[in-house]
């Protein structure tokens, strides 16, 4: 009798693991979500970092006729542009250590027993927080690259003119 009791404990424990990794998923399909888009700010943030060596190089050649207005304006433009995306790229990264504090929380929870409902529902909002400002600041940088194309798109047609 005491060995059907050990094993019928054992298949609670393991359909409560089992349990425990399925709704461990979600939040990790969250971690990999927000992967993905933290290469994308990365990229964007390379390009931004390439574009703006790029027009240094530019300013900074002896034989540069320019005053260089035109070239230090969009240069002004691509470090307000790169602080939007730093600043997306650390929240987006903070969103996934709360995130996977909550995956580590959950299983602490089961094997410890221990009441963490409340820190584990406020990491989760915190990563959600600042999953929304992350995607604020993309959203802002992204407004600012599309203005300033339009911008130029308007300054050569009337320089046609």
């Amino acid at each position: 009798m005491n060995g059907l009791g050990s094993l019928s404990s054992y298949t609670v424990q393991s359909v409560d693991i089992a349990h425990l990794i399925q709704i461990a998923l979600t939040p990790i399909f969250l971690i990999t979500a927000i992967g993905v888009t933290l290469n994308v700010l990365t990229s964007r943030l390379a390009r931004i970092v390439d574009r703006a060596r790029a027009m240094e190089d530019v300013l900074r050649q002896p034989g540069h006729t320019q005053d260089g207005r035109d070239l230090h304006g969009v240069l002004s433009v691509l470090a307000r542009r790169a602080r939007y995306i730093n600043a997306a790229i650390t929240l987006i990264t903070l969103s996934a250590l709360f995130i996977a504090l909550v995956v580590v929380m959950l299983f602490v929870n089961a094997f410890l027993r221990w009441d963490l409902a409340a820190f584990i529902a406020c990491m989760f909002i915190l990563s959600m927080l600042a999953l929304a400002a992350a995607l604020t600041a993309f959203l802002i940088e992204v407004r600012i690259a599309t203005n300033t194309l339009q911008i130029g798109i308007e300054a050569a047609a009337r320089h046609e003119e």
